[in-house]
């Protein structure tokens, strides 16, 4: 497979037609369809249904379109590695990450380096910790934030000074609004919102577990979220009851949101970790000495 037919390959999957793909690659239809056959021949799978109107993909096709993505990716960020090591210190810096507000120190660090490196870009991924780690293993990424407790023995890292609170985000006119805290009894019977790692499958590692002890199969989980903000537009809607990080919510006195704490309290650390034994680009070595200088 060729780099350039990979870059075909997503042109025609995103645009969903051979003609506006052609258009859009400055190719003649016949040269690109003749390339995406070529394709197919090579890897001897069906990669797309051709419709009437619009093109779309096989079940192979996704799978490929995920493997293509990643490759393009990593091309791309290799490129970038090596042109900045000619002359001026540039280049990217890939860094993903759980929704938190300890984010902060990153943020302090990122503004840092755009002061004294302003040809340093910096590239933020929002993910959940089997998210970032996937891609921190393959290389996408640079660096990963993520939420203790977690099984970072394969990376290195340095734990961020802050913890957050986990709590209940609710309207404001729900009956909960009315308590300072909240308890596993107050929940036990509402619909709950809950991120991916509460689910049971990820619990052990999410510190979930230890908090509901041997009553979480009594929680009535009435659907999951990736991101907090698609999370806190149900709870407005009415839909539940969300279990998130503290200050990631809008819950001022114009918004129809509230936060509660858990209780017994329940607490995150958070570590900011990269692989061992990396070797880094020039612009990726100066984000990791200015995390070291702040941090530890």
């Amino acid at each position: 497979m060729e780099i350039r037919v990979l870059k075909y390959f997503l042109a025609v999957a995103r645009e969903g037609s051979i003609t506006r793909a052609a258009n859009f690659l400055h190719l003649t239809q016949p040269t690109l369809t003749r390339q995406l056959q070529n394709l197919e021949k090579e890897l001897g799978q069906k990669l797309f249904v051709r419709g009437k109107y619009k093109i779309s993909l096989t079940p192979e096709g996704m799978i490929l379109r995920k493997r293509a993505e990643e490759i393009i990716d990593m091309v791309e960020k290799t490129e970038a590695e090596f042109n900045s090591l000619n002359g001026t210190i540039s280049g990217d810096v890939y860094i993903g990450g759980g929704e938190t507000e300890s984010m902060k120190y990153i943020a302090d660090i990122v503004k840092e380096i755009q002061s004294e490196y302003p040809e340093i870009k910096i590239h933020i991924y929002s993910g959940n910790a089997e998210d970032v780690t996937e891609k921190l293993d393959k290389g996408l990424l640079d660096f990963g934030v993520l939420i203790q407790p977690i099984d970072i023995t394969k990376y290195d890292h340095i734990t961020l000074p802050d913890k957050d609170i986990w709590g209940v985000v609710m309207r404001k006119d729900s009956p909960l609004a009315k308590k300072n805290e909240i308890k596993f009894e107050d929940i036990v019977n509402l619909p709950i919102i809950a991120s991916r790692q509460m689910s049971k499958k990820y619990s052990a590692a999410s510190g979930f577990l230890d908090w509901f002890g041997d009553k979480f199969d009594y929680i009535k989980i009435a659907a999951t979220y990736n991101l907090v903000y698609n999370a806190a537009i149900m709870v407005e809607a009415g839909i539940g009851y969300a279990i998130t990080l503290d200050k990631l919510v809008n819950t001022s006195e114009e918004s129809n949101l509230c936060f509660r704490p858990l209780s017994p309290k329940l607490e995150s650390g958070l570590d900011i970790v990269w692989k061992k034994n990396q070797v880094y680009s020039p612009a990726a070595k100066i984000f990791l000495d200015k995390l070291n200088n702040k941090l530890k």
